[in-house]
């Protein structure tokens, strides 16, 4: 992934890590720059530095045409931004400054009570899970987690649930049936962990039991794809009612690098099988994979955590009414018959 680094302290926000709420710099200015924005970085570097000298200076002069140059940032951003690539889309679903799970959590519950451990062998930090607060309505929220830095991401273990984090999810999934509770997830992950230690402990099986306890789940599941979903490990917590994902989010059975790995024996080859795997938005929605599309801010999610944590919350509270105005019975029919018309299968 191509970045460069650039000085520009004209945003910042407040983020969560490791529980503890921290200002860090946002989008442009976090010092992490993909390739294509690069011409719109310069220019706003150059608008912020005008606008110190104006202010410094008070040569109110300089508003014409700091004015001028914020349109043209604004068109820039626009076209750059409409003819993306997959590929390009793939670097910014793994934008390091794009919001994660705990980051929706903390705009969108008024309470959340995170519940720990498999009640086997341990508590996965890559999966965060309890029961949150949405207007006035409680419902079993859970995700996958990153980590911003190299502690963090260790901690979190690169967003990678192992199966102890499957069956944490499977075991709150019990707990939302029995207490008839909704189900949210937020989906951002590159995939299962793949480790030995993962496999020795069943990672097959703790994905497909998840599979199966969402499935026969009576209670509205709604999904959310924030970043990446990649592979069984977004799959393990995203059969639901309704499957939403951000703009420039992606949702693939395989990475992009894995599948150039296999098809072509050259992971560098990851741009031309982006193409072939047709992972973003607008390709799974015309493919009819999932329910609907969320706009992100411009230039990406990252740029603003409040606005787009604001467009889930509206979706959540739009969406659920819907499904629970249904019976039990009429949303599980449904849930499978949605699945069922998925791709196509000849029986013999």
């Amino acid at each position: 992934m191509s970045s460069s680094t650039v000085q520009d302290k004209s945003r910042s926000a407040t983020v969560s890590l490791n529980g503890t709420s921290q200002t860090v710099k946002q989008g442009f200015a976090s010092g992490f720059v993909l390739e294509f924005e690069k011409p719109i970085v310069e220019l706003e570097h150059k608008i912020a530095e005008m606008r110190a000298l104006a202010e410094s200076s008070g040569m109110g002069n300089l508003s014409v045409e700091i004015d001028r140059m914020q349109k043209k940032a604004v068109r820039m951003r626009e076209e750059v931004f409409s003819k993306l690539s997959r590929w390009q889309k793939v670097q910014l679903a793994r934008h390091p400054r794009r919001p994660y799970t705990q980051d929706y959590l903390d705009r969108l519950c008024s309470n959340f009570l995170e519940l720990h451990g498999d009640r086997c062998f341990a508590d996965d930090h890559a999966l965060i899970s309890g029961i949150g607060e949405i207007e006035g309505k409680s419902m079993l929220i859970m995700g996958h987690q990153k980590g911003r830095g190299t502690k963090e991401n260790i901690y979190r273990n690169f967003g990678m649930a192992n199966p102890e984090g499957y069956r944490k999810a499977t075991r709150h999934l019990a707990l939302a049936q029995k207490f008839k509770l909704p189900v949210i997830t937020f989906i951002d992950t590159p995939g299962a962990y793949p480790g030995l230690g993962a496999e020795e402990r069943g990672q097959a099986e703790a994905i497909a039991r998840s599979l199966y306890e969402m499935a026969r789940l009576n209670v509205p599941i709604l999904t959310f794809v924030i970043g990446e979903g990649g592979s069984g490990g977004a799959l393990a917590i995203s059969i639901a009612d309704r499957i939403f994902m951000l703009e420039y989010s992606i949702y693939s059975v395989i990475s992009p690098e894995g599948c150039a790995s296999i098809l072509y024996r050259d992971a560098g080859q990851a741009p031309q099988a982006a193409e072939a795997l047709k992972l973003t938005a607008d390709d799974l929605l015309e493919l009819g994979i999932i329910d609907g599309i969320i706009p992100e801010p411009a230039g990406g999610a990252h740029e603003n955590y409040d606005e787009i944590a604001a467009r889930v919350k509206e979706r959540i509270v739009m969406t659920l009414p819907e499904l629970t105005a249904d019976s039990p019975e009429k949303l599980l029919d449904a849930r499978h018959k949605k699945y069922e018309r998925i791709g196509f299968y000849l029986e013999s």
